[in-house]
């Protein structure tokens, strides 16, 4: 006799479901991303700018805050000046993965120095693109001219040194810009749902880089002093850089670069002698946001020499009564 199972709508639920699951492919796990730059952040770099999670023509990071702008799809590692750029700094891989794009051979000189028509399709300079399974990729643009020591299909992992941070591409300052993707759409490391911003709980960063990301609105990039009223691309090549003043100079100036400027921000600049007596005092008050601010103050010299010894210069930023920026640094003034 021959017996005939019966199969209720419930046991063809599960039947399908069953089938439905062994059809589906088994979606990879989003890369676990560590820091991609070897330097110490808010010490000797800086993040510039995150990506803009505004989907209209404003602009606003993870936070809500200001460090960003409009369509920008990375996140700017910077460093501090040509100089630092100079001691050539490592860029690294932040994931393990198959390297799937390598240019170099593009200069490292800023946008304005360059034929724009000549940057055409290589505005990302001198890079490596990082392809970590199931659509997921990490590219990493801006770097040096001639460092990039890495090929295309050599497969790498998270920690792998893959060039240097330079100035190549459309750029204004020495940084690496990595951006990240999902199926070829940018995704913010620190906000990858797209979440409203100031209300992401998931990040693809570790958590030991996460400690290392602290997130800083604000802050000084580059001091110094100057015998003449200084230029901001002298001081950001390093023209500056002395440990002494002749007291003799015609002029001592205190300049500094700062990022992540509000408007109505209130910059002061003041200019201390060796009597830690004050001799020169400037107040602004910012009219905009700024992306990055150069000021300076200084004093004419009246007598025939400057007073020997150590000269001073702060720096206080206050936002709405607040400081948020407070530094000071000496120079010696000498024969």
């Amino acid at each position: 006799m021959v017996r005939l199972r019966l199969y209720t709508a419930k046991h063809i639920s599960i039947l399908v479901l069953i089938l439905f699951l062994l059809a589906t492919p088994v979606q990879a796990a989003p890369p676990v991303l560590e820091l991609p730059i070897r330097c110490t952040l808010e010490q000797d770099c800086f993040i510039q700018n995150y990506f803009d999670t505004d989907p209209g023509p404003g602009a606003h990071d993870y936070t809500c805050g200001k460090l960003t702008y409009d369509t920008h799809h990375g996140t700017d590692f910077r460093l501090r000046d040509l100089s630092a750029m100079r001691s050539k700094v490592a860029v690294i891989a932040a994931a393990p993965g198959v390297v799937v794009g390598v240019r170099d051979g593009e200069p490292d000189v800023y946008l304005k120095q360059r034929d724009k028509a000549s940057l055409k399709g290589k505005e990302a300079g001198n890079g490596v693109r990082i392809d970590h399974g199931d659509g997921w990729a990490t590219q990493y643009s801006h770097l040096l001219l001639g460092s990039v020591v890495v090929r295309k299909g050599q497969r790498i992992n998270a920690g792998d040194v893959l060039g240097m941070v330079g100035l190549s591409g459309n750029t204004e300052f020495p940084h690496l810009d990595m951006s990240v993707s999902k199926d070829g759409k940018p995704l913010d490391p620190f906000n990858p749902e797209a979440k409203p911003c100031g209300k992401s709980d998931r990040t693809l960063w570790s958590a030991t880089a996460m400690k290392a990301l602290r997130y800083q609105p604000t802050g000084v990039l580059i001091t110094g002093f100057a015998a003449t009223s200084p230029q901001k691309e002298v001081a950001e090549a390093g023209g500056y850089d002395v440990k002494t003043i002749p007291d003799d100079a015609e002029n001592l100036v205190f300049w500094v670069e700062l990022f992540g400027l509000h408007k109505g921000d209130r910059l002061t600049l003041e200019l201390y002698g060796p009597d830690k007596q004050r001799i020169s005092n400037s107040q602004s008050v910012l009219p905009g946001d700024k992306a990055v601010w150069f000021a300076y103050n200084g004093k004419r010299r009246r007598a025939e020499f400057w007073p020997k010894g150590n000269y001073s210069g702060l720096i206080r930023l206050e936002r709405v009564g607040r400081v948020v920026v407070e530094e000071q640094k000496q120079i010696e003034v000498n024969r």
